[in-house]
């Protein structure tokens, strides 16, 4: 069966040559554009399969990049490489994108042979920060002064080549932006004690908020100011152990956030902040794996990678006579051999949904 995309009329991306035709938009021009790009995402992964539900949970995360940032000199690499779709359809791509993983066609990942905004070829999961880090050491050698910036997802941070990087960025000072781009989310959910410090970083919003009703409060009360001053000396004597981000501070990172990675304009704000910054910086995004489409939203883990479905219900489209996937065969299988001996068990590459273990988990 071929599969022929059928797309709906696109308004502004049509426009978008380069970067600097995002550099113009009005906010709520791009608000528009993020719909057009999710559309246009859903629409071609429907039919050529595709990472969906990781790029429609960085549309607006990659606009952010793109107005700040002037990239071909500045340089942009995405961890694992598989939330760079964006990214190709605001670097003069959307063209050819309904050749996404097809023979001769765009790949699904960064590549450099296609384009010269593609910094890195990605796809292996944390390795965008030691190359990253590379590259500044190479601009710094050079004398030259772009900025570098590594975009890498809170499940990818979980490797130990990130924290590679992490210690050796800090150590050296060089000037680098990493983007942690955290939608409690790898391929499949994410467990862990760093997951759990990511959960207690974002939780940490409904406190700003409690706390900012709280001291208006006390400004209007009798004695209230002198309330907040003690309040605020005790703070600063606990700060070392309550601080968020305090593990990337103690890295040697400036931290940023978190902030909502939805929200273009607070994006846009963090990023020129973290380009005066003179060291090594950490943007913590909390974004959602997905957004915009429910099936995806509802079912990230099933959406991480997906082939071929129906837009309106999100079910899967096989072909007629195709045989099962070897992941369901093998999943089969495990679950039969665990049934006839349960001193079996099953370690998944940290994904039990793409490796097939999930029935036997269950």
């Amino acid at each position: 069966m071929n599969w022929k995309v059928v797309m709906t009329p696109l308004k502004l991306l049509t426009g978008i040559h380069s970067p600097a035709d995002v550099k113009k938009l009005t906010p709520e021009q791009l608000t528009e554009l993020a719909a057009e790009i999710r559309q246009y995402i859903i629409e071609v992964c429907s039919t050529n399969g595709g990472h969906l539900a990781p790029n429609l949970g960085v549309v607006e995360l990659t606009l952010a990049l793109h107005r700040v940032f002037d990239a071909p000199r500045d340089k942009f690499v995405f961890d694992v490489g598989h939330q760079s779709y964006v990214h190709k359809l605001l670097t003069g791509r959307w063209g050819q994108f309904p050749t996404l993983r097809q023979y001769q066609g765009l790949a699904g990942f960064p590549k450099r042979e296609e384009s010269e905004y593609d910094a890195f070829d990605t796809g292996h999961s944390s390795t965008s920060v030691s190359a990253a880090l590379g590259m500044a050491a190479a601009r710094d050698l050079a004398g030259d002064d772009y900025h570098v910036v590594a975009v890498i997802g809170d499940g990818s941070m979980t490797g130990g080549m990130a924290y590679e990087a992490l210690n050796a960025a800090g150590y050296q000072r060089r000037r680098l932006i990493v983007v942690l781009n955290d939608n409690e989310m790898s391929i499949s959910k994410n467990v862990g004690a760093l997951s759990r410090y990511f959960y207690v970083l974002r939780t940490r919003e409904m406190y700003k908020s409690l706390k900012g009703d709280v001291e208006d409060w006390l400004h209007s009360t009798p004695h209230g100011d002198d309330v907040l001053e003690l309040i605020d000396r005790v703070k600063k004597g606990v700060k070392g152990i309550m601080l968020p981000g305090a593990v990337f501070e103690h890295l040697g990172f400036k931290y940023f956030g978190p902030a909502d990675g939805h929200d273009e304009a607070q994006v846009e704000e963090l990023l020129r902040a973290a380009k005066e910054e003179k060291g090594p910086v950490l943007v913590h995004l909390v974004t959602k794996k997905g957004k915009g489409y429910r099936p995806a939203e509802e079912s990230a883990a099933a959406f991480h990678g997906t082939g071929p479905f129906e837009i309106e219900t999100g079910k899967k489209i096989t072909k007629p006579g195709a045989p099962p996937a070897y992941t369901e065969v093998f999943g089969k299988t495990m679950v039969e051999l665990g049934r006839d001996d349960e001193k079996i068990v099953a370690m998944t590459a940290a994904m039990p949904d793409g490796t097939g273990l999930t029935p036997f988990a269950k």
